[in-house]
């Protein structure tokens, strides 16, 4: 296993399409939910605590053999909004082309026959990890860290707010973000033997309530 290949995995410059998705910031925002990085803050901790958790959890499934195809049918139901099951494919398919040339992988292929309009990104994100020789807990802290890094990088063009304020939310989330990685691969290993009703599917209605009108906009910086 290489570490570093978790480096290339994270990189925000990996062509994985996240850059165009505030991972709800931009309705947020709009909202006056977020306006500085105090209500940042308390954004990304929500969203790493439900969003967040579920997607490591998957993604952590993945890089240990759960069955992909049940793994999808998991993210479906944990994810009520048609607007963010919608987004989650579009990012999945995005994710699944890089992924494929970077590490190619007969499962990564049999993935992409079985669904060609794209598998939800955290399916795709464990299977990726797995290609590149990662463990669960390296995919579990991927995902975790793309629920809030995603919506803290929006919120610097959304709001022009300082990049080091951004990131020193995110710095200051981190100790959260190592609990919900550990939780998630426990909450993955149970599944191994349980099946997917092992995960967890925390849920995050303004989340939920925000994708769908946003998805009505006319104009919007962002595509979710």
């Amino acid at each position: 296993m290489s570490r570093a290949a978790l480096l290339v995995l994270a990189d925000g410059r990996f062509p994985a399409g996240g850059h165009a998705h505030s991972g709800g910031a931009e309705a947020a925002v709009k909202a006056g939910r977020v306006t500085g990085a105090a209500s940042l803050a308390d954004f990304c901790r929500g969203r790493l605590h439900t969003a967040g958790r579920v997607s490591a959890a998957l993604a952590a499934a993945a890089v240990l053999g759960v069955d992909p195809v049940a793994l999808d049918a998991a993210a479906d139901a944990r994810t009520p909004s048609p607007a963010l099951r919608v987004a989650a494919r579009k990012l999945g398919r995005q994710l699944m082309r890089a992924a494929r040339a970077t590490w190619p992988s007969a499962e990564l292929d049999a993935l992409a026959r079985e669904f060609p309009k794209g598998a939800h990104q955290p399916v795709v994100l464990g299977l990726a990890a797995r290609a590149a020789g990662l463990g669960a807990l390296d995919a579990a802290y991927c995902a975790a860290y793309e629920s809030v890094s995603g919506p803290a990088s929006a919120t610097v063009r959304l709001l022009s707010l300082d990049p080091f304020d951004a990131t020193g939310v995110l710095a200051r989330l981190a100790p959260e973000l190592d609990r919900v990685a550990d939780l998630a691969v426990e909450a993955a290993r149970r599944s191994v033997d349980e099946g997917v009703d092992a995960l967890p599917a925390g849920s995050a209605p303004l989340l939920e309530i925000g994708a769908e009108a946003h998805a009505a906009w006319a104009v919007r910086l962002f595509a979710s």
